[in-house]
């Protein structure tokens, strides 16, 4: 998700940008602001950085699992094959 800091940072920039004399609607529309901000963003399918990176390390483990596994299926089958050479 969005940093909520960054959020507060846009919605004070737009209510920066009014008149001063509509301060009193300027602070209700930066709170609607945030909370539309906020309703959207947590409308997409995010995901945080850390759990990218988490992902991405599990992801990392698994392709060596994976590669190690197919090594020692091709050292099996090779086995296998070499057995039943023999055997012949």
């Amino acid at each position: 998700m969005i940093n909520p800091s960054k959020l507060e940072e846009i919605a004070k920039q737009i209510s920066n940008a009014l008149p001063p004399g509509v301060k009193n609607i300027a602070d209700e529309f930066e709170a609607k602001t945030k909370q539309v901000l906020q309703a959207q963003l947590a409308k997409l399918d995010l995901v945080t950085r850390e759990e990218f990176d988490v992902q991405t390390q599990v992801l990392l483990r698994t392709r060596e699992k994976l590669t190690a596994l197919e090594q020692r299926l091709s050292q099996l089958e090779s086995n296998q094959a070499s057995e039943e050479n023999n055997n012949e």
